[in-house]
């Protein structure tokens, strides 16, 4: 299967210096190698045997190429708008970028979002971790603390085998430094893991040490461990309780404050730059503005922004969060995403079902929402007029439809999403599609 292939263990891994260390077309090619069969939801029965790359080279129509329904669609220029947006942003803000990851688990998106000036990609579980060093990514930053000794017995391979890897991640707690500890002492740890104190964001938040006592204390910790190195401070605004643009700003300033005073009390020492890194995808407007008034400190500052369902942007919430509604002159996102699904019954004037479900469809935050309809009769498209989704069973789309709404058994719904990262999940190999329905290239997921 080549380089698409995943091991299901850590060991199982090759170490990093048998694998190529740069995200390049060459390196995620081999996923072109994959054959496509049962596997894959929605790729044409008549393309079993072929290799993704084979099958992609046809560019068949999304609409008469013989995929089957549901299937979901990735704009290809949607995607490429979003990317260079967030370039640009970043560039325009003087901030480094380290894309989160986990919102589509893509090697081939990781490869153009770093091609686009990414500094790294930014990870949450060591799976994550194990899947972009598979795939050549020569910087992590972990936005977790990683006490998992298994975990860390691997990373400390990694490091070894590549001197030129830099992996970052939290720590939020004296125990936890204590546990990566044992663990890389034991590994025999060549060289120090590089570490980012997380602030939490507030009482009732979600992770992170809670007060700036606390944080010095993790710190303490930190200088007293071996295997570890203190490099700068992050955490996540989005957790904020009750987040505003004062209140995510107040909390951004601790956060600045704290790297000030840690500098200003050598707790860097051994560090080349100052790691200062939050941003996820609703406040990076106030990330920008905060960051850009951090003070000259002992060292250079990597101000890291890690935002990441940008890539494909999507139909419901980030359509109404992103800073991009606070700041229109800045640009505006495109939603990417489109599910598209057939009506399989029409029991009553007023009632309609699609062959998608809960299996299919991002449903944690909003149901999807219908958008366009494709006449099985003619392949014309026109808006979904008077068209509701009201819910989602494991396998259908319950449809309300009003008065006059065209609709019958056979047509094609085409329905935006909400939350890219529950969107993303459920697809294995995704259609790329042109906006005249071309498939230009597929993406593997590994979730």
């Amino acid at each position: 299967m080549g380089v698409a292939h995943v091991a299901t263990d850590f060991e199982e891994l090759p170490l990093a210096a048998e694998r190529p260390t740069t995200p390049t077309a060459s390196l995620t090619a081999g996923l072109a190698e994959e054959r496509v069969d049962h596997r894959f939801k929605a790729l044409p029965p008549d393309a079993g045997g072929l290799t993704v790359g084979a099958l992609a080279a046809e560019r068949r129509n999304l609409f008469t190429g013989g995929f089957t329904t549901p299937v979901l669609a990735l704009s290809a220029e949607s995607v490429e708008h979003n990317l260079a947006l967030l370039e640009t942003y970043a560039e325009r803000h003087g901030l480094a970028f380290a894309p989160h990851g986990k919102t589509s688990m893509a090697p081939q998106l990781f490869a153009d979002q770093l091609k686009r000036g990414a500094w790294g990609i930014t990870a949450a579980v060591p799976h994550q971790a194990r899947v972009y060093r598979a795939y050549g990514i020569g910087r992590i930053f972990l936005a977790n603390e990683l006490v998992d000794p298994v975990a860390l017995r691997w990373l400390a391979g990694e490091m070894t085998a590549d001197p030129e890897f830099r992996f970052i991640c939290y720590v939020d707690s004296v125990r936890g430094i204590e546990l990566m500890e044992e663990a890389l002492s034991a590994s025999g740890a060549t060289r120090p893991l590089d570490v980012v104190v997380e602030l939490g964001a507030g009482e009732g938040a979600r992770t992170g040490a809670r007060t700036e006592a606390d944080c010095a204390a993790v710190a303490d910790a930190v200088a007293a461990a071996g295997s570890l190195r203190l490099v700068g401070v992050a955490g996540y605004e989005g957790e904020v309780p009750d987040a505003d643009p004062e209140r995510v700003r107040a909390w951004l300033r601790r956060l600045v404050a704290l790297a000030a005073t840690f500098d200003a009390e050598k707790r860097f020492t051994g560090a080349e730059e100052i790691v200062i890194s939050a941003g996820g995808s609703a406040w990076f407007d106030a990330v920008a503005d905060v960051f850009a008034g951090i003070p000259e400190l002992s060292s250079p500052v990597l101000k890291l922004l890690r935002s990441g369902a940008y890539v494909s942007h999507d139909d419901g919430h980030y359509k109404h969060l992103t800073p991009f509604n606070r700041v229109p002159g800045e640009g505006a996102l495109e939603p990417a995403f489109r599910l598209w699904a057939q009506v399989v019954s029409r029991p009553t004037g007023e009632q309609a079902f699609l062959n998608a479900g809960k299996r299919d469809a991002a449903y944690d935050l909003d149901l999807p929402e219908a958008q366009v309809v494709r006449s099985a009769r003619d392949g014309s498209v026109r808006p979904a007029t008077g068209i509701t989704v009201t819910g989602l069973s494991d396998q259908h789309t319950w449809v309300r439809t009003e008065e006059g709404a065209e609709l019958e058994v056979g047509d094609w719904v085409g329905m935006g999403l909400s939350h890219p990262c529950t969107s993303f999940d459920k697809w294995q190999l995704i259609p790329l599609v042109e906006a005249d329905g071309t498939v230009s290239d597929y993406i593997r997921t590994f979730f």
